[in-house]
């Protein structure tokens, strides 16, 4: 490195700043590029999301409907077939219970476990969950298997 190869650091040089409101002999001075009068030419300014230049917006232009219930308990919804999948892939062998879901990412560890009876299950196994459909829980049984109720 020498004194015919030195030049600045990477990004450190913009040239193509536009420098305003430094003084009318700059072309850029007086309005500083705002233009005159108005919200946008007041330092502070900034639009409200979802501003749409006066018009109703949007969000007050869709009515409002229904009521969320705040006594609501949802459920994680697990399926036969999925559990017929863990068999065959040999995840589970006789027995599936809530900490056995967790850890294979079927539910959370806080959250509440209901088997739902989408698909067929073939083989023998204790379920243990908090709900059961009773499409569900005829299955399991059906299959040879045990349905335990958290």
């Amino acid at each position: 490195m020498d004194l015919s190869n030195l030049k600045p650091a990477e990004g450190s040089v913009n040239n193509n700043a536009k420098r305003v409101g430094r003084g009318q002999g700059s072309g850029k001075g007086g309005t500083a590029t705002r233009g005159h009068k108005g919200a946008k030419s007041r330092s502070g300014y900034s639009k409200k999301i979802g501003f749409e230049g006066g018009q109703m917006p949007l969000q007050r232009r869709v009515p409002k409907f229904g009521f969320t219930n705040r006594n609501r308990v949802s459920y994680q919804g697990v399926n036969l077939d999925t559990i017929q999948q863990l068999v065959d892939d040999k995840k589970i062998t006789d027995t599936l219970d809530f900490e056995t879901m967790v850890s294979l990412r079927l539910a959370r560890k806080n959250d509440l476990v209901k088997i739902l009876g989408r698909g067929e299950l073939k083989s023998k196994v204790k379920v243990s969950a908090h709900k059961f459909t009773a499409s569900a829980q005829a299955a399991i049984e059906g299959a040879g298997g045990e349905v335990v109720t958290l």
